[in-house]
C-alpha cells in the first residue's frame, strides 16, 4: 500500500506503457491519479501543477510515481496560461509523446451567488474552464496526428445538477462536461476518445478549505446512499478505466463517481 492507499489494478498493464499528463497532479484527486496510472502500467507521468506549495506536492508526487514503477517529471504549470498548458503537454514528448491527458486542476469558491466578486468569478472560470480547454487543445493537436489518445476531463456532480452557494464552480464544471461532448464529436474520427469524469463529494484539501463549510460526516449519512464520502483513490480508479483500453468504446460519456448521491435527492 502507498500513501494514497492505492493497489495496482489486476494485470498491472492496463495503460499499456502509455504516457500521461495530469494537470493538478500535485495534490488531491490529481495526485492519486498520477500514482494509480503508474500502478496500472503507464511508462511515464507528467505531473503538471502550480508553483509554491504545489511544488512540494509535485516533488513528492513524482517520487510516488517512481516508486510505483513509472518515470515522472514535475512541470510547473499555471493552466490559466495557454503557453504553460502547452509546455506541460509538450513535456510528454521526452517520453515518446502523450497518450492520456487528465485535467484535474480545479478551484472552488463557496458563498452566496449575490456576493460573488468579479475577481472570484474570473479565478474559478480561468482555472476550471479556460485551463481545461487549452490543455485539451494542446493534447488533441498531438493525439490526432497519432490516431489515438484519451482525454479524461474532470468535471463534478455539480456540473450535472448544480448546487447552492457554489454557482460559479458548478457553472465552470458544466462547461467542462459540454467541452468533453464537443471534443468527442469533433475528434472521435481521429481516434481520440474524450470523456468527462464527475466526482461527487471527495475528501481532499480543496473540500477542507475552499468548501470548508461542508460537514462531510453529515453529508455522507444524509445524502450519499453508500454512506461515505469519496476518497481520491475512488476517482483515480475511474480515471484509469477511462484512460485505458477497457473503455475502448466509451466516448463522449459522463462517468459519475459519487456513491449514488446525484440521483438520490
Amino acid at each position: 500500500m502507498t500513501s494514497t492507499e492505492a493497489e495496482a489494478p489486476r494485470g498491472g498493464t492496463l495503460l499499456q506503457d502509455g504516457v500521461a499528463v495530469v494537470t493538478g497532479g500535485a495534490s488531491g484527486i490529481g495526485r492519486a491519479i498520477c500514482e494509480r496510472f503508474a500502478l496500472a502500467g503507464a511508462r511515464a507521468v507528467v505531473v503538471a501543477d502550480r508553483q509554491a506549495e504545489p511544488r512540494e506536492g509535485g516533488a513528492s508526487t513524482v517520487e510516488l510515481v517512481r516508486q510505483a514503477g513509472a518515470e515522472a517529471v514535475f512541470v510547473e504549470t499555471d493552466v490559466r496560461d495557454p503557453a504553460q498548458a502547452e509546455r506541460a503537454v509538450a513535456a510528454a514528448d521526452d517520453f515518446g509523446g502523450i497518450d492520456v491527458l487528465v485535467t484535474a486542476a480545479g478551484i472552488a469558491r463557496r458563498g452566496s451567488t449575490l456576493e460573488v466578486s468579479e475577481a472570484d468569478y474570473d479565478a474559478v472560470m480561468d482555472v476550471n474552464a479556460k485551463g481545461t480547454f487549452f490543455a485539451a487543445q494542446a493534447a488533441v493537436r498531438r493525439m490526432r496526428g497519432t490516431g489515438s489518445g484519451s482525454l479524461v476531463l474532470i468535471s463534478s456532480t455539480g456540473g450535472i445538477k448544480g448546487n447552492s452557494d457554489i454557482a460559479v464552480y458548478t457553472m465552470s464544471k458544466g462547461a467542462v462536461r459540454l467541452l468533453a461532448y464537443s471534443l468527442a464529436a469533433e475528434f472521435g474520427a481521429d481516434g481520440v476518445r474524450v470523456n468527462a469524469l464527475h466526482p461527487g463529494l471527495t475528501e481532499t484539501e480543496m473540500t477542507r478549505t475552499d468548501l470548508g463549510r461542508v460537514d462531510t460526516g453529515s453529508v455522507s449519512q444524509s445524502r450519499i446512499p453508500l454512506g461515505r464520502t469519496g476518497q481520491p483513490g475512488d476517482i483515480a480508479d475511474a480515471a484509469v478505466f477511462l484512460a485505458s483500453p477497457m473503455s475502448a468504446f466509451v466516448h463522449g460519456s459522463s462517468l459519475v463517481v459519487d456513491g449514488g448521491s446525484t440521483w438520490a435527492s
